[in-house]
């Protein structure tokens, strides 16, 4: 039975996209939302550039008022939560 993933990127970002990029080696989906902006370093777009490669759908939740909703969704629609 495939689990639905959800990775939380909140204040190690890169590190949790390094997470998910290592979840997608398993049979399950996984899915990130990566909570304010990303920096525009060579590491992110690395990790970027590999969940866009596994086609690992991510979300960049900036608006607050939208921030709650989407989360809220994801959050119910998963077995497992990482918060990294």
């Amino acid at each position: 039975m495939t689990k639905k993933i959800l990775v939380i990127a909140k204040n190690n970002k890169v590190e949790a996209l390094r997470v998910a990029v290592g979840l997608v080696l398993l049979d399950d989906t996984v899915k990130v939302d990566v909570l304010g902006e990303l920096d525009d370093s060579p590491q992110i777009q690395e990790q970027l550039e590999v969940l866009e490669f596994a086609d690992v759908p991510h979300k960049i939740l900036v608006d607050r008022a939208k921030l709650i909703d989407t989360l809220a969704q994801d959050l119910i629609g998963s077995d497992v939560v990482y918060l990294i």
